[in-house]
């Protein structure tokens, strides 16, 4: 990985996930063929019922864009095995289905909008005959216990290998590949797959020699350009061998990542952009996922949580790009990121007239609210008075930067003070 590769990455902080393929028209989540143990017989009823006629990856592309994204990465093929691309080495694929390679569309149309373009590929697959079974697929209860005689992990790896190559020299410069994913055995015995099932290193020199600066997750098993912690979110930097790695959290909106109809559990937009700023504040990135229904679209809860983001964006999006943690310790229900000379406080709990911030007295040229521009009145604290009384609150340490603020909070989903630092605190 080149210096220039992961410079875009950690300033882009703000992804697409889209998670699209026959298990949308399920629409009961992205695992619900192994989930149900269908045959593949059961599964080709989506197959013939497949026609992603809403599917505008234009649509989908601009909505990215306006909601502050600045790449986006596509399921090129789940753990079912079928492919949105047109592979020469399986029939399995929309364009078999459809006459439509949806991985060419998406690149085309992410890159128009001047988004990275990154593609998930599923280690798992469950319709490959040479796929052994183990303990998450489909025919785990229903296969003969000699069924994997038959099946040769060696021949699925060249598979991969084949489609992987397909994938970074069909469709343009390709920035990211998401591997998913590496397990261990079940309780009950039943076999996982690792780095040796995949052919991991063989396949990571694959992928370094078509495209020798592209980022590649920590999902084969073995270490890659940045790490993927899923539906929890980070409070702090996280380290490898006590050294800060380059870190994406990747979140469904509702819990699942294909189009699930019936799953209302929705984050808040407040919360969402809430779990961004904090992904930024530690030096992270934040992978939002979206799964388009039956038919390719966006349904109106998805288009409306990123419409709701994108108006937050519009406003504050350099709080975000280009920021990252920042060296001063944030007070108490508040975030900092900084870009440069520009130290943004992130409110997330609005105080009533005045926020303190220690170690700030001295440091901060102007203050302003972000979203609007207007001037935040400031009190340094040098030992310190406060207010009308004289008297300096306890415990509040001298160096204190006292900020004089509405008392009706800014109608935005997270209010944020823009600090414009003196010349000298951005090379400390």
């Amino acid at each position: 990985m080149s210096a220039a590769s992961s410079e875009w990455f950690a300033a882009a902080r703000f992804g697409m996930f889209v998670h699209f393929g026959l298990y949308s028209l399920a629409a009961r989540h992205e695992w619900v063929r192994s989930r149900e143990t269908m045959s593949d017989e059961q599964y080709d009823r989506y197959l013939e019922q497949f026609d992603p006629d809403l599917f505008d990856a234009g649509r989908l592309a601009r909505a990215a864009r306006e909601a502050g994204m600045r790449y986006a990465v596509l399921t090129a093929k789940h753990h079912d095995g079928f492919c949105l691309f047109d592979s020469k080495l399986t029939g399995y694929t929309s364009a078999r289905a459809t006459g439509r390679d949806l991985v060419a569309e998406f690149a085309e149309a992410m890159r128009a909008e001047g988004l990275r373009v990154g593609l998930y590929y599923s280690l798992l697959d469950w319709r490959h005959p040479d796929f052994t079974v183990d303990r998450f697929h489909p025919l785990r209860d229903s296969a003969p216990p000699d069924v994997n005689a038959t099946r040769d992990m060696a021949r699925y790896r060249a598979y991969m290998r084949g489609q992987v190559r397909e994938l970074l020299t069909g469709y343009g410069p390709i920035d990211l590949l998401f591997f998913d994913f590496t397990y261990p055995p079940a309780p009950d015995g039943r076999p996982g797959k690792g780095p040796e099932e995949w052919g991991a290193d063989e396949l990571m020199r694959t992928v370094r020699e078509l495209r020798p600066g592209i980022l590649v997750n920590d999902r084969l098993g073995i270490p890659g350009d940045y790490v993927t912690p899923e539906q929890y979110q980070p409070d702090q930097p996280l380290t490898r061998d006590g050294a800060e790695v380059m870190w994406e959290a990747c979140h469904t909106l509702n819990g699942s990542w294909g189009y699930d109809r019936d799953n209302h559990d929705y984050k808040d937009p407040a919360l969402l952009v809430r779990m961004l700023v904090q992904s930024v504040a530690c030096g992270g990135n934040l992978l939002l996922n979206v799964g388009p229904t039956g038919r390719g679209a966006l349904d109106p809860r998805a288009r409306g949580t990123l419409s709701a983001i994108a108006a937050w964006m519009e406003l504050h999006e350099r709080a975000v790009h280009g920021a990252g943690p920042s060296r001063f310790q944030p007070p108490p229900n508040a975030l900092y990121t900084q870009r440069g000379r520009r130290l943004y406080l992130h409110l997330l709990a609005w105080p009533l007239k005045h926020v303190h911030l220690p170690g700030l007295a001295g440091r901060v040229r102007y203050a302003q609210l972000l979203h609007d521009g207007s001037e935040v009145r400031v009190q340094q604290l040098d030992g310190g008075l406060h207010e009308h009384n004289n008297l300096a609150p306890p415990g509040r340490p001298a160096g204190t930067l006292t900020l004089t603020l509405p008392v009706s909070a800014p109608d935005v989903l997270l209010p944020v003070i823009e600090l414009v630092l003196e010349e000298e605190e951005e090379h400390r």
